[in-house]
């Protein structure tokens, strides 16, 4: 999460720290921090990802959050171990 990471950097005696997240995400941090150095993640030399500026990311909006909770649609379906793999992060994350 955004506030792990602001509080990670912010009890870290480490002045510089490598970001992968986006650029509006990564300009707050810096807000709260000003006296650390946030450095931007690099993307791949192909393009094939950037964490800076996911267009993917981009595309969603809150009414289609709220369409997809409240209908179920569309469905996605993942595998067993993929999900228990995705799970450990987010209860780390949620222990904060």
């Amino acid at each position: 999460s955004t506030s792990g990471m602001i509080n990670y950097i912010k009890s870290s005696p480490d002045a510089k720290f490598i970001i992968a997240t986006e650029s509006g995400i990564l300009h707050k941090m810096q807000q709260e921090v000003p006296h650390k150095i946030l450095i931007p993640a690099p993307s791949k030399e192909d393009n094939s990802c950037a964490c800076s500026e996911c267009a993917f990311m981009k595309m969603n909006t809150l009414e289609k959050i709220y369409k997809c909770l409240l209908n179920e649609f569309p469905e996605v379906k993942l595998d067993r171990n993929l999900v228990d793999k995705a799970r450990i992060p987010i209860e780390k994350m949620l222990q904060c």
